[in-house]
């Protein structure tokens, strides 16, 4: 008999042999439950930082990062694109006299034509604005003109309004006002022009620099 073979047992439950039964251990299911856990939670954060990434480089972080990066160069950044000014050569100005005095548009006229400007129209103002202007001038043109040809326009005539109309071409109209007496100085509208268009040059280059923008990294293959 077996020493394994409880007493008062025998027959076919007696133990024999040198064989014993192997106990397994205990599958660890809580060790592969944190394992898990651990994996969904790297996962979560690994998304969440790509997400930031995306807003940093996408979003008002991204804006912000831009705007940091122009002061440190010393560019002057904005919400819109940087104006491309153009030249005296490539704008085409009506000239109307809204005055009592005649003679006005057409001496005016050459004048601008002597500084470069295309002259379209000159005349009397229509019934609209004739001898209804009372300040220096009026600066009149296309929404598309306001930061470009009515910009560069204005500094030949000081004091001068600037509003805009439903024209879809783009020539520009000086009417001459009731204060109105003469351009400016060529010299300083000239100066006044210069700084003008130096001021949209550094703004361009702030735009269009790669080395003052935020790098945006590229898009993944999915």
């Amino acid at each position: 008999m077996s020493m394994l073979t409880p007493p008062g047992l025998g027959g076919k439950y007696r133990i024999t042999g040198d064989k014993y039964p192997r106990m397994r251990r205990p599958r660890h299911r809580r060790r592969l439950v944190l394992a898990g856990t651990s994996a969904i939670v790297a996962l979560g954060l690994a998304g969440w930082g790509t997400m930031q990434l995306i807003d940093v480089f996408s979003g008002e972080s991204g804006k912000k990062l831009a705007a940091a990066a122009g002061r440190k160069h010393g560019c002057k950044t904005s919400s819109t694109a940087a104006m491309a000014l153009p030249k005296p050569g490539q704008i085409t100005v009506n000239v109307y006299n809204a005055t009592p005095r005649g003679g006005l548009a057409k001496t005016t006229a050459d004048e601008l034509k002597k500084r470069g400007f295309l002259i379209g129209k000159v005349g009397n103002a229509p019934a609209k604005y004739d001898k209804k202007i009372q300040g220096a001038g009026i600066l009149l043109g296309s929404p598309s003109a306001w930061n470009t040809s009515l910009t560069v326009l204005g500094t030949q005539l000081k004091g001068a309004a600037t509003k805009t109309d439903s024209r879809k071409t783009a020539d520009v109209d000086l009417l001459l006002g009731t204060t109105f007496t003469k351009l400016n100085v060529q010299k300083d509208a000239d100066e006044a022009l210069a700084t003008l268009v130096s001021a949209a040059a550094k703004n361009s280059a702030c735009a269009t620099d790669p080395a003052q923008q935020p790098r945006t990294p590229s898009p993944q293959p999915h």
